[in-house]
């Protein structure tokens, strides 16, 4: 705990939250404990919260809809999972023996989850100063100079791509969906002509077809 709390730059007074925020459900179900579903629903909430209110004070001209994309952006599993892995928290996290076989300290979705689990944690244990303090130092951070306002927006970028090469139709399909209401994950697959290019997942539908685009142009 001390060597994560270092890395995290917070020492906790209540370590039990800490504890929590790395607990995924596989495990909390084989050994009767709580999982960090709770706390992520919080994370999630505080993250959308002091991103936008940076997001409205950084780019005071900036119009609400690219706003919206460049939140998007930070906080999505890609972004959360890859903040995780900078902290190394795969190793830290407790797993149930099915998703330790299956690699769920290196899953994405899994990372990103523990990610805004332990944002909860800060907030709950230290307030939103230690909250903030995170997520400036490893979220808000990724925005530099004008780099920010080139916000990518993978389906577009594919569409032009296949447009290139008239007579091919691209086509998203919602492959599966899992989780409880308020942490909904989607699943989803782009198509050219019948064949796959390319699959993602995302906390939105949306999100989970931009996975998808992103995962096919790396293809192409």
């Amino acid at each position: 705990m001390e060597a994560l709390e270092q890395k995290l730059n917070y020492s906790f007074r209540n370590r039990a939250l800490l504890q929590t925020a790395l607990t995924h459900s596989s495990y909390a179900n084989e050994h009767h404990c709580r999982s960090n579903e709770r706390l992520e629903f919080v994370g999630d909430s505080v993250l959308g919260m002091v991103t936008a209110e940076h997001l409205y004070r950084a780019f005071p001209d900036m119009p609400e809809g690219k706003m919206t994309k460049l939140r998007a952006e930070l906080v999505c599993e890609q972004s959360l999972g890859e903040v995780a892995q900078r902290l190394a928290l795969g190793p830290s996290l407790r797993l149930g023996k099915g998703e330790e076989l299956s690699g769920g300290r290196e899953r994405l979705s899994i990372l990103a989850d523990c990610v805004e689990a332990v944002i909860a944690a800060l907030y709950l244990d230290g307030g939103m100063a230690a909250a903030r303090a995170f997520i400036d130092a490893n979220v808000i951070s990724k925005l530099n100079g004008e780099s920010c306002l080139q916000i990518r927006d993978y389906k577009t970028e594919l569409q032009e791509l296949v447009q290139q090469q008239p007579g091919h139709t691209l086509v998203y399909e919602l492959t599966g969906e899992s989780g409880p209401d308020h942490m909904k994950r989607f699943e989803a697959a782009v198509a050219m002509d019948g064949r796959v290019l390319g699959s993602g997942e995302g906390r939105t539908k949306k999100e989970a077809e931009q996975m998808a685009a992103k995962a096919a142009l790396e293809v192409m």
